[in-house]
């Protein structure tokens, strides 16, 4: 299956788990995953949140991102994964001067 994510309509999700400024998606969810595009403008981040249910694997296509994984402190840029067990915490920010763009994977809960 090819997900066209530059044809699905991009959602503003502003302060996003009490993030800064406005996370930006192209999502495309079925009844196994949430799988979506993000972009974080300069500033911009995604709250902190714990995975309950679910895990999520997010991989950095471009820019320069932050996460706040469990306590710690982990830089991100181009062509590196992030990777949230289910159970535990993160956040993603954007620390650079361009958009921080990202693909993520969120398994769907079944419970």
């Amino acid at each position: 299956m090819v997900i066209k994510f530059d044809e699905l309509e991009e959602r503003e999700l502003p302060a996003f788990y009490g993030g800064e400024g406005v996370f930006r998606a192209k999502m495309h969810v079925d009844t196994e995953n949430k799988i979506l595009r993000g972009r974080l403008e300069k500033g911009a981040s995604i709250g902190l949140h714990t995975h309950e249910e679910t895990s999520e694997v997010i991989f950095i296509l471009s820019g320069q991102g932050k996460c706040l994984s469990e306590g710690k402190e982990e830089l991100l840029s181009a062509g590196d994964c992030h990777y949230c067990p289910k159970g535990c915490n993160h956040t993603l920010m954007n620390i650079g001067k361009d958009d921080l763009i990202f693909y993520a994977v969120v398994p769907v809960h079944k419970g």
